[in-house]
């Protein structure tokens, strides 16, 4: 890693060929977020909005994604996206932060914990699960929801696309309003898919943390499934948290695959009160300062 442009609000770092885009906001423990497929950094910012006032976040775009470019020499995987994400914590000084990662970004929490278990202070994995491959199943339903996300007028992709992160009873709100107010989140029109997002979806299939996890014993874990997600089952959820000892599950009830961008208010209210008592078991037992960054 070298090349720091200009550590302040957002910088960028030179990791493996690509320059990888960061924002670091807010005061406090540090907090790392990790997104997901074809979504960039900012994708966090509901998140961090309310995160950032008792704690340091930093979010970043995953290589080959947003303002990362290029690609870089490095393959596009779960481990060298891990390693692009201790890198980012490496740029801001820290030797250890909460990890927060949604979706494929989830699984790319997981891989950090696992290769560097003393970096992480705990883990908060929402819509997520052990196996890519679980993420990837091709259902009719999902095959004719992938079909209308790539013909038909904009308009149309972007309510298919919709349609595939919201839960039904958001089905009323699926609007052009919508999509036009979710799209800076996503970094993209919604009509629009990324070109990295096909290498990044190979990266997801290919990932098994199965085997290992049982090796994160101990380590404070919040596992956050919706009842409506299409993309990572709640089944997937609960063997995910059921394969990691000690960790906490929640669903959520009418909410789907986008509930961090659609229901925000109940996602920070989860992180919150997950790194808080993250923070003082570890105070409790003399293995963290909770002021420390």
């Amino acid at each position: 890693m070298a090349g720091i442009m200009n550590k302040s609000d957002a910088y960028w770092i030179d990791h493996r060929g690509c320059r990888l885009f960061c924002r670091v906001q807010g005061h406090g423990p540090p907090v790392l977020l990790i997104q997901g497929v074809g979504v960039h950094g900012d994708g966090w910012e509901p998140q961090v909005r309310a995160l950032a006032t008792r704690y340091r976040c930093a979010t970043f775009d995953n290589r080959g994604m947003g303002q990362s470019q290029p690609t870089g020499s490095a393959d596009i995987s779960v481990p060298q996206m891990a390693q692009d994400a201790l890198a980012v914590m490496d740029s801001c000084g820290w030797t250890s932060a909460h990890l927060i990662g949604h979706s494929l970004g989830g699984l790319i929490a997981q891989h950090v914990a696992l290769i560097a278990r003393n970096r992480v202070r705990s883990l908060s994995l929402l819509c997520t699960f052990p196996r890519g491959r679980d993420a990837t199943k091709l259902s009719g339903a999902m095959i004719w929801t992938g079909i209308r996300m790539r013909l038909g007028t904009r308009r149309q992709r972007r309510r298919a696309f919709l349609e595939l992160v919201m839960p039904p009873n958001a089905k009323a709100k699926l609007s052009d309003e919508m999509a036009q107010r979710l799209a800076p989140l996503f970094g993209h029109d919604l009509a629009e898919q990324p070109a990295i997002v096909m290498k990044q979806l190979a990266a997801l299939k290919g990932y098994d943390a199965t085997p290992r996890l049982a090796e994160l014993a101990g380590l404070p874990t919040l596992v956050v499934s919706a009842s409506y997600d299409r993309i990572a089952p709640v089944a997937s959820g609960r063997a995910l948290a059921a394969a990691l000892p000690g960790a906490a599950f929640i669903e959520l009830p009418e909410a789907a695959h986008g509930v961090p961008l659609e229901q925000p208010e109940r996602i920070n209210a989860l992180l919150w009160e997950h790194l808080l008592r993250s923070e003082a078991a570890a105070t409790q037992t003399g293995t963290l300062n909770p002021l420390s960054t």
